[in-house]
């Protein structure tokens, strides 16, 4: 009796987490198709009314005054132009930072606070970002300007960078570092040629992913760059950027900027698109 009454537990103990089991599948893929029912409705709205305001005059013109005809050529132009100069100001000062902590002082105090200031940083809401450029850089130049806008998407690439250029260094294994002090060369020898090759990956894909989102940031260059319905190339005058432009032409009741921002839109998730798909492949190639 005692062997069967066993054997009657266990099979209810089973039954029961077998239960919890296929509860917990249920509400996993429910939520799953929760999301992605949302996510190709957004897609879908994207791309059909996306391509539908995309022409060619769209990437040669300029941004056209209400119901006239005109594209979006110097949003593009001074979206590209703002997200590269961050990028190349801010991913160098990020990557530097993460390599410091990782390699340098690990534990110190000066780690431990530039660890507590870059997670405030990355939880930040990116308009804080913009109100304190607005303070520091338009207000002391007393005008708009694509160098502030510069400024703003530059601090929000820096925290990620350290964040990931951080962590893939950690992940490089210690003996890799040991060897090469073994064989006596130096610290930053051992950095440039060991620890960064086997991290490179990471750290570009790190860099790739901040690209992707201050590539959508609206909040940042409504304080800094404003806006600029002509073409512009002067760093110290208000440029036009492709959010500000969707955000300004989807809050206005004229057909013709209400399709100018569906294209907007449509061309920003697929430079973004081509940045994860960019980021995905160097990921997965051999260092």
């Amino acid at each position: 009796m005692s062997t069967n009454a066993a054997l009657e537990a266990r099979q209810a103990r089973f039954a029961s987490r077998k239960r919890v089991n296929m509860l917990a599948i249920a509400l996993a893929m429910s939520a799953m198709v929760f999301g992605l029912f949302w996510l190709f409705w957004i897609l879908f709205e994207t791309v059909s009314l996306g391509i539908d305001g995309l022409t060619f005059a769209t990437l040669t013109q300029m941004t056209p005054p209400p119901n006239e005809e005109g594209g979006l050529a110097n949003a593009i132009y001074g979206s590209f132009v703002m997200v590269t100069l961050a990028t190349c100001l801010g991913a160098p000062i990020g990557i530097m930072a993460g390599i410091y902590l990782a390699e340098f002082d690990s534990k110190g105090w000066l780690a431990e606070t530039t660890r507590f200031v870059n997670d405030i940083l990355l939880s930040a809401p990116s308009i804080v970002i913009g109100l304190f450029v607005y303070s520091v850089v338009v207000s002391s130049f007393r005008s708009f300007s694509g160098f502030a806008g510069v400024v703003a998407l530059a601090l929000i690439v820096i925290p990620v960078v350290i964040r990931t250029t951080e962590d893939m260094l950690r992940l490089v294994p210690s003996g890799l570092r040991e060897a090469a002090y073994a064989l006596g060369a130096p610290k930053w020898k051992v950095i440039g040629s060991i620890t960064m090759k086997a991290a490179r990956s990471g750290v570009i894909t790190g860099v790739l992913l901040a690209v992707a989102r201050i590539a959508g940031e609206t909040a940042p260059l409504l304080f800094t760059a404003l806006s600029n319905q002509f073409w512009t190339s002067s760093l110290s005058e208000p440029m036009a950027s492709l959010p500000v432009t969707i955000f300004k032409f989807a809050m206005s009741p004229y057909e013709n900027w209400q399709k100018l921002a569906w294209a907007g839109v449509f061309l920003i998730t697929l430079a973004v698109l081509g940045l994860n798909i960019v980021a995905r492949v160097v990921t997965r190639q051999k260092t």
